[in-house]
């Protein structure tokens, strides 16, 4: 991975410049903003457009190889991978819509969205992977910023679309193919792994609180302008000048490490060096060094039997026994919860299929409803979903970063687990869904909201949680291994479960769009059910994991754990 950059305040470089590219790594939220120029323009059926669809939820969370990569190669490598994914990708579909080159053949587009949107793996696991490790000791924070942005990616590219593209799909898709790889190469050179600053420096939590501040005005700003854009005409200068007011405030966050480099921490200032934290990479690192330095195998009766232990595979296990009684080798043990583990040994570990499982319902019935939000919407009388879908982007973003936030802070004081969040805001989904299934005057609204930040809830309470029970070393693999509960959520919840009941429906009413509030009542009440499975699920987590947040921050500070495998 190359040597580490030193210093409080490349951290925050990388951090600022990561905001961006999170931003950009939601890129596959676009789909609905142009795909009924793939029906219009191309000819294709409603069936044809809704497998592109599979297509779009494929790509963009199936990340397994971005998980192996970003534990060989550094950042830069995993982001250049995902701009070239964005330029051939969202180009072959630019050709296709603006008929630049027509007849293209319907499984080459498949094959070119899948490969589009799968750059949203790589974007995010160089993103997320880097600075989780740049800081440590604020996972739940950081954790909730990046997956807030990466929330409000949605209506930044809606915000685009409209006031800068004029509703144009073709440009759009060419904006998509160009822009985003632009913006990732000019990014990269600051998207670096960093040696950690303790935390002594005590405008750390100020510099966080900037960072969310200004992703909250970003919010409140964009649902503002959607939501003019809808009620009045605006000309273009003053569309301009509203993008470009969004940008400012998009890279604000790079504010920080600029304020870092013209007025000096009081710790700079009077020369003391601030104490670097030691990732769990350094520290088996170090632990590699220091045997190289002082080797294991001494002169001792099982070391003239063992010979060369590490080169020779012909040693009995007698051999090796008596190596390890007479302390020649150190014996290999399984790592406990809070350490570093292998793909392979966190797979047999109750804890990780446990986290995995209650993300998935989570997040699975979440986008089921977001999947089908316009269907409902139209169900319920509601035809123009511009605002509720605004609604939802929206308060998806109040959930991940309010969830990292909340949890960080009950963590540290009173030493909460974060999947206490995890089960609330599922108690909370039952509830919603409940009212979904209700269809009562005025509730649609109210339950979209609520879903909104539920859903949000899941993503930032995933991301730290993962890190604290199975280590950083592998935390690129395990982040998008749980991320796959998102498209099998899709699959079982949306396409199999929702897709079934609302055809019959549809059917038996003998219209082409189902409307009523049958038409979405079963899958609320089943949805109901799942969330139920899920809370219970998340408490008997809770309660396993507990003693790993007492070990990691028992007594206000914060612990790093050392790898087992040393």
């Amino acid at each position: 991975m190359g040597t580490l950059k030193g210093g409080t305040r490349p951290p925050w470089v990388g951090l600022g410049a990561g905001v961006a590219v999170q931003m950009a790594s939601g890129n596959a939220y676009n789909f609905p903003l142009y795909s009924h120029s793939l029906k219009s323009v191309l000819g294709f059926n409603q069936k044809q457009l809704t497998m592109l669809g599979v297509a779009n939820d494929i790509g963009e969370n199936v990340g397994v190889l971005p998980g192996i990569f970003c534990n060989k190669f550094p950042p830069w490598v995993l982001l250049s991978i995902g701009s070239c994914a964005c330029f051939f990708g969202y180009g072959v579909l630019w050709l296709a819509v603006s008929q630049t080159v027509q007849n293209l053949p319907y499984w080459l587009l498949w094959v070119s969205l899948c490969i589009a949107t799968n750059s949203t793996a790589w974007f995010s696991t160089a993103i997320i992977v880097t600075n989780m490790k740049n800081f440590p000791r604020n996972r739940g924070t950081v954790a909730g910023i990046l997956k807030g942005y990466s929330g409000l990616s949605a209506a930044v590219f809606t915000e685009v679309y409209s006031l800068l593209l004029n509703h144009s799909s073709s440009k759009l898709l060419l904006f998509l193919a160009l822009g985003i790889p632009a913006l990732c190469f000019m990014t990269m050179y600051f998207v670096r792994p960093c040696t950690p600053a303790s935390g002594d420096d005590p405008s750390e939590d100020s510099h966080f609180l900037f960072t969310q501040a200004a992703s909250v005005a970003l919010g409140i700003y964009i649902l503002t302008t959607t939501t003019l854009d809808n009620f009045v005409t605006l000309s273009n200068p003053v569309s301009y000048a509203l993008v470009a007011i969004m940008v400012l405030l998009l890279v604000a966050p790079l504010a920080i490490p600029v304020k870092m480099t013209f007025y000096r921490s009081d710790n700079s200032k009077s020369g003391k060096p601030i104490q670097p934290v030691r990732s769990s990479d350094q520290l088996v690192h170090e632990e590699g060094n220091e045997e190289k330095a002082e080797p294991l195998l001494r002169t001792s009766s099982s070391t003239t039997n063992l010979g060369s232990f590490h080169d020779s595979d012909g040693v009995s296990d007698v051999d090796i026994l008596l190596a390890e009684g007479e302390g020649a080798v150190k014996k290999k043990r399984k790592p406990r919860r809070g350490e570093d583990f292998s793909f392979r040994e966190a797979l047999v570990k109750a804890d990780f299929w446990l986290l995995f499982l209650v993300f998935f319902v989570g997040v699975g019935s979440g986008v089921a409803v977001l999947n089908n939000l316009a269907q409902i919407g139209v169900a319920q009388g509601v035809h123009d979903t511009t605002i509720l879908m605004s609604l939802f982007s929206f308060c998806n973003f109040v959930g991940r970063l309010g969830g990292g936030v909340v949890s960080e802070y009950f963590l540290r004081s009173r030493m909460i687990p974060r999947t206490v969040w995890m089960t609330f805001s599922q108690v909370l989904m039952l509830i919603t869904y409940l009212l979904f299934a209700s269809s009562l005057s005025g509730t649609l609204y109210v339950a979209t909201a609520m879903l909104g930040i539920c859903y949000g809830v899941q993503f930032s309470i995933m991301v730290p949680t993962t890190s604290e029970l199975f280590g950083l070393k592998n935390f690129g693999t395990f982040y998008n291994f749980m991320s796959l509960g998102n498209p099998l959520g899709a699959l079982l919840f949306s396409s199999f479960l929702a897709g079934y009941i609302y055809d019959s429906e549809a059917a038996r009413q003998h219209a082409v769009s189902c409307v009523g509030p049958t038409c979405f009542r079963t899958t609320f009440l089943v949805l109901a059910g799942v969330c139920c499975m899920g809370s219970i699920l998340s408490m008997v987590l809770t309660k396993r994991i507990r003693p790993v947040y007492d070990m990691l921050y028992g007594g206000s500070s914060f612990r790093l754990v050392q790898d087992s495998s040393h």
